[in-house]
């Protein structure tokens, strides 16, 4: 358990640099951790971040665009309604211009 902390906190510190208004997903977060395979333990981080405030873990969807996480939100639709409040458009729980919005931490960082 104390290295999935690590690697929970490793999560962290990429998803706080996401910029407002974009998105990135969990396999791209796990790649850049050299973690390929591991996109789903980067989902598991984004779903015990809520107790983190300044993790924005609202920005962080699957390979295609999809809010997936957004059962793990308090509401029905607080994802959405987070990213929306950042000027992201949402049709049918996916983000409208994913691959414009997509931001790549091993192209940013």
């Amino acid at each position: 358990m104390a290295t999935d902390r690590n690697f929970f906190n490793r999560v962290y510190d990429i998803a706080v640099q996401i910029p407002e208004g974009r998105v990135t997903s969990y396999g791209a977060i796990a790649k850049y951790l050299g973690a390929a395979g591991s996109a789903r333990m980067v989902g598991w981080a984004m779903n015990a971040s809520h107790t983190l405030p300044h993790v924005p873990a609202h920005r962080v969807v699957n390979r295609k665009g999809l809010l997936t996480g957004k059962h793990h939100f308090d509401g029905t639709h607080l994802m959405q309604q987070l990213l929306e409040n950042e000027g992201v458009k949402i049709k049918d729980n996916q983000v409208v211009d994913f691959e414009a919005l997509f931001w790549d931490p091993a192209k940013e960082l």
